[in-house]
C-alpha cells in the first residue's frame, strides 16, 4: 500500500480497522452469551475494503 495517503482515506481505513475488532468479553458476559460474534468482521485477505 502506498505510504502517501490523504487524511480522509486514512480516517476511513481507521474506521474499518475499528469495526473489524471482536466483540468485547464484557459484552458477551452482559448479554449472557447471546451476542458472541461480530457480524461485520472482515478478513483482510478474503474480502475487499471499499474506501477509495
Amino acid at each position: 500500500m502506498a505510504a502517501r495517503k490523504n487524511t480522509s482515506r486514512k480516517k476511513r481505513l481507521m474506521k474499518k480497522t475499528r469495526q473489524n475488532q471482536p466483540v468485547p468479553a464484557w459484552i458477551i458476559i452482559r448479554t449472557k452469551r447471546k451476542v458472541r460474534t461480530n457480524p461485520k468482521r472482515r478478513a483482510w485477505r478474503r474480502s475487499d475494503v471499499n474506501v477509495g
